[in-house]
Parts: C-alpha cells; structure tokens; sequence
C-alpha cells in the first residue's frame, strides 16, 4: 500500500529543541547547588509532563522554591538558546519530497500549540503542514490520541501514514495507533532503546526519504 502521509513530531525530531531545554534544566539545577539526574530527564522526555516533573524534581533537593517565579526566566533562558537553531539536517528534504508526491503532512507534538506553531513559523517550515495537533488539545503521548487527530485530521489511515519520532515515549504513541514508525533519534535521545520503532536511522541524511517509501 503506497504511503499517502507522514507525520511527525516536533521536540527533537523536526528540531532539536529539547537539547536547549535540558541544557536549560541543568543551568538551573546548577543554580541551586544539585545536578540533574539524567534519568529523570530521559523519564519524562517526549510527554507533557517535562515542566511539572523538573520543578517537583527540584523542589526535592532546594526546599522553598517557588515554581511560578522561576517560570518566565527557564523559557527566556529557553528561547534565547533556541534563536539560531534551525531544522534538523535534511528535514526540509523530506518535507520538499513529500510534498512535491502529493504526500499530507502533520505534525503530532505533545507541546502545546503555543510553543510549537511559532516555532514553525520560525523555522520556515509551517507552510508543508496540512495539520497540526497538540498536547493542549489532545492528550499526550504515549497515549495515541495525538496520532488518531492527525489521521484523522488529514483523512488518512493508519496503514498508509508513517510517523517520524525521536523518544521512545513517541514510538508507543504512534504504534499504538497503528502508523508504521520511524525513529530518528537525536544527541540526546541517541542512547535510549527504540526496539518498538520499525525502523531507526541516526539521521534523516542516513536515507533519503524516496529510499524510505519504497521500503
């Protein structure tokens, strides 16, 4: 069955935005004396529940923090590192690609549209999308309720839509709504188990993705 669509995540997969985010987290850990613990990131990496959990996180090891205070300096911090990022490698090719075959695009993103559609925007790369759905309108992943709105957002069905995803939490989601999975892990995701994925390349440069469809 010929591919028809292909959706994607946005945190790490379209852009490596969660490498600023925990570099974010970490300089804040610093600040009040502690460090980080890799894992809990890694827990959490791909959910909504990345805010929520750091602060409690925190809060655990400098008492009497207060959460909303710190809030608009973390995503300053945030956005300020995030200036001059750009695209994943060779994720303007796909998108080219998929577009010029007649191929629907959404993106399915656990972040709230508030962080994602301007970052689209910014990026250059809003314009592909036919859809965009996110974890302030449907619920997180790795419930599949983001990837069943984006099928159902671009009438597709499962079995002809491919996801594109760099968290394992991300596989689940879109495995359990049955899309064929493409993980393609960044730096910081690099090293976590993607098993469930049906395929994992290091990069989007690793395959084009005409290589990919005719698979």
């Amino acid at each position: 069955m010929p591919t028809r669509a292909l959706v994607f995540d946005f945190d790490g997969t379209l852009a490596d935005t969660e490498s600023a985010v925990l570099r974010s987290w970490q300089e804040v850990f610093r600040d009040h004396g502690t460090e980080l613990p890799m894992e809990a990131w890694y827990a959490v990496i791909g959910t909504q529940h990345t805010t929520p959990a750091m602060f409690a996180l925190l809060a655990e090891h400098a008492p009497g923090i207060d959460p909303e205070a710190l809030r608009p300096r973390t995503r300053a911090h945030v956005l300020k590192l995030l200036e001059d990022l750009g695209p994943r490698e060779g994720v303007r090719d796909y998108l080219e690609i998929a577009r010029a075959r007649g191929i629907k695009l959404a993106v399915a993103s656990s972040s709230s549209g508030a962080w994602v559609n301007p970052h689209l925007e910014r990026l250059g790369i809003d314009h592909y999308f036919d859809a965009v759905l996110t974890g302030d309108l449907h619920k997180a992943k790795p419930d599949p309720d983001l990837y069943l709105a984006a099928l159902d957002a671009l009438g597709a069905d499962a079995t002809e839509t491919i996801a594109f995803e760099d968290t394992p939490h991300g596989v689940t989601a879109a495995k359990a709504a049955g899309l064929t999975c493409v993980a393609v892990p960044n730096a910081i995701t690099a090293s976590l188990d993607f098993g469930q994925a049906d395929v994992v390349l290091p990069s989007f440069t690793a395959k084009p993705l005409e290589a990919l469809l005719s698979r």
